[in-house]
Parts: structure tokens; sequence; C-alpha cells
């Protein structure tokens, strides 16, 4: 099943994208310092409407590192 994804980044929604565009764009938002989470295109609408975005508690454990 090829689902959308998004990207939030700078308390923003990106346009849905394929899997591998969402994770490239991620690893290069990374080595600019800039926090950024893929999710779902169902859950970027979530958020969008809602305004509430729950940074994951993981983020500091296994979170992407720079090369």
């Amino acid at each position: 099943m090829d689902r959308d994804y998004v990207i939030y980044a700078h308390n923003d929604i990106s346009s849905p994208m394929s899997r591998d565009e969402a994770i490239a764009k991620v690893k290069e938002y990374a080595h600019k310092g800039i926090d950024a989470y893929i999710m779902s295109r169902e859950e970027g609408e979530r958020v969008k409407f809602s305004n509430e975005f729950n940074t994951p508690e993981w983020t500091n454990e296994g979170a992407y590192k720079k090369d």
C-alpha cells in the first residue's frame, strides 16, 4: 500500500510525499540541525486542524545522528 507522508518542522506541515522522499527530507533537516518528524498524511491533517503536536518521547534517545 502506497501511503502518503508529511513532515512536521518549523511548526508547519509539508505537502504529502512518498516514504523515501520523507526520509530524505528529514535527513536534510537533521544535517541542518532542524528538528523534523515524519507522520502519516492523516496525522498531519489532525495536527494541522487541532494545532496540537506532541513531541515523541523517544526523540532524544534514537534520533538520527549527523555524519
